[in-house]
Parts: C-alpha cells; sequence; structure tokens
C-alpha cells in the first residue's frame, strides 16, 4: 500500500463517552514530526481493558482528567507494531524501515494512537525494534499486556526460583504472558481459568490448572507464596486462606463499577497484610526485557481474534465481555 501523500489517514476517534458504537474510523492528519519522534505505519495495534475504560469514561473520577462531559483527547490505543516510515533530525536509534513496536499512550505524541494508520512516538519513549520472529500481530500483543505480567511479578510480587505463584485470569491477555513470565523465572506456576481455557493455559506452561467452574481456589487448601489476581473476584478473608505467611497478593484487576469499585480495591489493599493493587507503567527497558524473553523462546504472544481497523469498535466490544483466550488484536 503505497503512503498517503496529501497527509490525510484513517485513524479510530471517539467525541463522546459510551458504548463501542461511539468509535469512529475517521480522516485524520498524518502525525508532524518533531526532532526526537519516530514516525510509524502502523501494521497491527491491540485493544486493552484500558481502551475501552477510556472509550466509556470510567470509573467516573477519570472524567477529571480526561474530561468530565466528554473526552479531552480522542485518539485511543495504547499498543502498536509497524514500520518505521521517517525519522526527526536529533534521532539516532531508529532509521526508516525498521520494524518496531511500542507505545503505551503517554508515550504517543499527543493526538496520535496505536489505532490509525500512522502514529508517531518519542525516540526516547517505549519504543523497541522488534524481536526476531514475531509477526506484527504478535509484536503488537505485547507492550501493555506483558509489562503489566512482568512488573506485577517481578516488581511487586518479587518473585524468585521455586515460588509458588498462583495467576486468577491465566488465559486473559495478561494471564497468558503471567504463566509463561512466571515459568521463565522459575516458579511453580497455578493458573486458575474456565473449562474451555484449561488446555490453552497448560500448553503455555502452567504446572497445574484450576477450573474455577469446578473448584474454589481459596478452598483448596493450597498456599501461595505469589497470587496474580487478574479477576478480583475474592474477598479479604479467602485472599489471607491461601498465601503463605509470607506470601504477597498482587491485585491487577481493572477497576470495575463506575464509582465504587476502585474505591472497594484501594480498602482491600488498606486492611489487608501483604496485598497490593498494581497498575503498570510504560518502560522501554522493560520492553527490552521481554525482547529478550520472546526471542529466547520463554514467551509467545497468544492471539485469540483478529479485527480489521474498521471494525474496532466489534474488537472492544469483543474484549469487554471479558472472555478473550489471549489478546485482541486490529489490523491496519
Amino acid at each position: 500500500m503505497p503512503v498517503r501523500t496529501l497527509g490525510i489517514v484513517k485513524a479510530i476517534r471517539y467525541h463522546a463517552y459510551g458504548p463501542p458504537e461511539v468509535l469512529r474510523l475517521q480522516d485524520a492528519d498524518i502525525p508532524a514530526v518533531g526532532a526526537d519522534d519516530v514516525l510509524i505505519r502502523v501494521r497491527a495495534a491491540s485493544v486493552n481493558p484500558l481502551d475501552w475504560h477510556n472509550m466509556r469514561g470510567e470509573p467516573y473520577f477519570v472524567r477529571l482528567q480526561m474530561g468530565l462531559t466528554r473526552p479531552k483527547h480522542t485518539a485511543l490505543g495504547a499498543d502498536l507494531a509497524g514500520v518505521v516510515e521517517s525519522v526527526g533530525r536529533d534521532v539516532t536509534a531508529f532509521r526508516p524501515g525498521d520494524e518496531v513496536y511500542g507505545g503505551c499512550g503517554l508515550d504517543l505524541v499527543p493526538g496520535t494512537t496505536g489505532l490509525a494508520e500512522y502514529a508517531c512516538l518519542r525516540q526516547n519513549g517505549m519504543l523497541c525494534k522488534m524481536p526476531g520472529g514475531l509477526t506484527f500481530e504478535q509484536a503488537a500483543a505485547v507492550p501493555v499486556a506483558a509489562l503489566t505480567a512482568l512488573q506485577a511479578l517481578r516488581d511487586k510480587g518479587r518473585v524468585r526460583l521455586g515460588h509458588r505463584v498462583l495467576i486468577n485470569g491465566a488465559s486473559g491477555g495478561v494471564g497468558t504472558f503471567a504463566v509463561q513470565i512466571a515459568k521463565a523465572m522459575g516458579a511453580e506456576v497455578t493458573g486458575v481459568c474456565g473449562t474451555g481455557n484449561t488446555e490453552l493455559v497448560r500448553s503455555i506452561g502452567a504446572d497445574h490448572v484450576i477450573d474455577y467452574t469446578k473448584e474454589d481456589y481459596t478452598r483448596a487448601g493450597k498456599r501461595y507464596d505469589v497470587v496474580l489476581d487478574l479477576v478480583a473476584n475474592h474477598g479479604i478473608r479467602a485472599i489471607r486462606r491461601v498465601l503463605e505467611p509470607t506470601g504477597v497478593f498482587v491485585e491487577g484487576a481493572p477497576s470495575k463499577g463506575q464509582w465504587i469499585g476502585p474505591v472497594l480495591g484501594i480498602v482491600k489493599v488498606m486492611v489487608t497484610p501483604r496485598t497490593t493493587f498494581f497498575l503498570s507503567h510504560p518502560s522501554a527497558d522493560d520492553l527490552t526485557v521481554m525482547s529478550e524473553l520472546i526471542e529466547s523462546g520463554k514467551v509467545t504472544p497468544v492471539i485469540d481474534r483478529t479485527y480489521s481497523l474498521d471494525e474496532t469498535a466489534e474488537a472492544v466490544r469483543y474484549l469487554e465481555r471479558g472472555h478473550a483466550r489471549g489478546k485482541v488484536v486490529v489490523t491496519v
């Protein structure tokens, strides 16, 4: 597909909070390239819970920053993979033709997005050359989900060789990375998922798999050094039952509820010893760590479904239902 010469590209935009129907494929200007910027022709992007939270403006307190009645920033999409189109005069780490991946919102030049034909990132933002052997779709699946799993296990859970680690929500976008990363760290991994996903979780390295429709892991009489909860469907007493005396419970599930969900999550963390609520942060260094794990064969992105750019609303709708097996990717 030739590069557009009129400076107009297609991008996903939303101008009101609401369900996926508010998402529109619209004309947009090719982002201007500053001295430290890298212009990327996007080949694939992925959608994350962050996208549908932003789209709906929920939980409501986020609107204090995003815009009370309508979004200030109308672009959507935090993950991308593509080919460098051009670079600013001060850019030394990348050159046209490089296959790259990254994104994560805060590092995107304002007004651009991963869910578009072109995006612009700072050269010192979260941007890396793609690991060898990955497709653009696989690479786009990595940044937000993989860094969430890595930082939760390494920085909050402090997983070590021989630790017993349980991952609740092991078949989702973050969970499939978490299982593989925990194994790469030398842990004994138990994955919790539904009946239809047990073989998937076992195939990516879980030593034990619990089908939550048949067994409640908090009543199985087993204790763990680290529990990474990506579902947030158990109370404080249940949490205490599964932790070793020095164990750590990391809650990384998106906030549920328009008002009270986030507050309850904070209260749970405050009153439960060795419990922490976790949100990931962009890091080019950590994306490099993921590249190394992928190139070594220890981690492979899991993709459930792919959609075209004009089907982004359907992709977000599917993710929002909460039953995706791995990542949901948009091809551009």
